[in-house]
Order: structure tokens, then C-alpha cells, then sequence
């Protein structure tokens, strides 16, 4: 064969090589690689510090006030103390975002996971995962696996419950929209309507004053209500998950925000690498077992 013409041939299969890949590159992938955590939307990567955020170049993080122990400290989020604000900047950091690169907002909690848009890039503030909620927000996987607990004050009909049957008859409260309610109705289905307060600090004052018999919150709140602030109740007992799944908290972000795959992905790296273990054996170390009701 003449040294042209091999030359030719050999350009010719070189030029269908690419056109072959090309194509490849082009072709419509699996549903599944667009919300791969290792990317963002339509293939975009996850650029530290360069994602499309509400303030280019920073992240706002939501909470409501007041900001309650053990998951934040002083009242105030942008201190770092506290699970969940220390949560919020390890993962403002695997995202590539320093802490003065931060914005915190206050959001009421109800409003976090209500349909509409969005004024956060993501909301930390014990929300629950649920499939009712993720039709309005999207969630990130979960950042920490919760029970929900009974508080009584020492002595009462109430602190003397073994089981689920020995709280149908008392008076129950608990945050309106929570969980927490949720087991109220669904779990104990109590005589008398529960008691809802918009906040913990009502539904704790209502125990207090003896207006409820019990109050129902996540497991590390009751553990810090009964050591710091209601000294006089106890934890009467927690409840199993329901359907043998664990309850999660999760990062609240806009119902198909470009942030989704990112922030699950940031999620993901610090429960792989241990430091969403050593966070909350910092921060709720204190939060031991309490007897199971069943």
C-alpha cells in the first residue's frame, strides 16, 4: 500500500474515533447521573466555594429563634456551638465555604419546609424527613438519626407510664407541625385532643404550670429540658420508630434547588469520615438511652 494512501485510511479511522465519542458525550444519560451527589443539575459540578448561591460567593443558612440547646448555644447560631450549627459550618466547609463566608437568617420553623420559595440556600432546625414534606422542599440525606420522647414532671400520673396505653388518658402538648405531635396523634391517640404550641419554650411553660400532664419533643431536647430547665420532670420513656425506620433529620433546601445533590453529597462525606459522629458526641453526649414505651 502506497504511503499516502495508508495515511489517508489512518486519518479516516482517526476522524470516526472522535465522531464516535463525541456522540457518546452527547448521548442522553440515565436519569440517575443528574442526581448523583458528586454533581449538581445537568452534570454541574460541585465547585468549592462557586456553587449558585442565594449571595454569590456565600451561603445563607436558616434556623428560627429562639435557637434551643443542645443544638445551638446562646441563642445565637453564628458562634459554631452546639450540634447543629456545628453541623452547619462542617458542612459550609466541605462545600468550600469558610465561616465568615456564612450568612445566618432567621426562619420560623414551620415555615422551612412550607411550599414556596425559598429565601435560604439550606434550613437547620430539627426537620424531620418525611415523604409529605419532601413534596414542597427537597432534603438532603440525613445529618442525624432521632427518637421522640415523653416529658413529665417527677412524681405525677404521667412520669409513672410503662407503655403507650398509659398515656391515653393524660393531657399531652407539643410543637405545632413537629413530629413529636405526630406521635402524639398517630402513635398514642390520646382521649383529649393534644395541646400544640407554636414553640418548645410555650409547650415547656404549659408542663410547668401544670396545663399539660406530659410534653413530647426529639430525644436530646428532653434530655437537656429535664437537666437545665425543667430540673423538676423526667424523661418517662421514648417511643420505637415507626415501621422499623429510623426518623432523620435532614438540610431543608428549596423544592428542586441546584444545591440538592451538593449539600447531600457534603452530608454524606462527614457521616463517612466520622465527623458527624464526633459532633454529636461533643454536642449530645449527654442524650443517653431512656426506656423504650411500647
Amino acid at each position: 500500500m502506497r504511503p499516502v494512501l495508508r495515511s489517508l485510511r489512518r486519518a479516516a479511522a482517526a476522524a470516526t474515533v472522535a465522531l464516535l465519542a463525541t456522540a457518546v458525550g452527547c448521548a442522553p444519560q440515565p436519569e440517575e447521573s443528574t442526581a448523583d451527589a458528586s454533581s449538581g443539575p445537568a452534570g454541574r459540578t460541585c465547585a468549592e466555594g462557586g456553587l449558585p448561591t442565594r449571595t454569590e460567593g456565600k451561603l445563607t443558612i436558616a434556623t428560627d429563634t429562639p435557637a434551643y440547646a443542645p443544638w445551638f448555644q446562646d441563642d445565637d447560631p453564628a458562634n459554631g456551638k452546639g450540634f447543629e450549627s456545628a453541623v452547619a459550618y462542617a458542612v459550609a466547609d466541605r462545600l468550600g465555604y469558610g465561616k465568615g463566608a456564612v450568612i445566618w437568617q432567621t426562619v420560623p420553623f414551620n415555615k422551612a419546609f412550607a411550599p414556596g420559595e425559598k429565601t435560604f440556600d439550606f434550613d437547620i432546625n430539627q426537620v424531620s424527613i418525611s415523604d409529605e414534606r419532601k413534596k414542597a422542599v427537597d432534603f438532603s440525606s440525613g445529618y442525624y438519626d432521632v427518637r421522640q420522647a415523653v416529658i413529665a414532671l417527677k412524681g405525677s400520673k404521667a412520669a409513672r407510664a410503662t407503655g403507650i396505653a398509659d398515656l391515653k388518658d393524660v393531657r399531652l402538648g407539643a410543637q405545632v407541625g413537629t413530629t413529636s405531635l405526630d406521635y402524639i396523634d398517630d402513635v398514642v391517640g390520646p382521649e383529649r385532643a393534644a395541646a400544640v404550641y407554636a414553640k418548645n419554650d410555650q409547650a415547656k411553660s404549659a408542663l410547668k404550670n401544670g396545663q399539660v400532664d406530659a410534653i413530647v419533643t426529639d430525644l436530646p431536647t428532653a434530655f437537656y429540658i429535664t437537666s437545665a430547665e425543667v430540673t423538676d420532670a423526667e424523661i418517662v420513656g421514648q417511643f420505637e420508630n415507626r415501621g422499623g425506620t429510623a426518623e432523620q433529620f435532614g438540610l431543608v433546601l428549596d423544592k428542586g434547588s441546584a444545591l440538592t445533590a451538593c449539600v447531600t453529597r457534603a452530608v454524606d462525606a462527614l457521616r463517612e469520615d466520622g465527623t458527624l459522629a464526633e459532633i454529636e458526641q461533643r454536642w449530645l453526649s449527654d442524650a443517653v438511652d431512656a426506656p423504650v414505651l411500647k
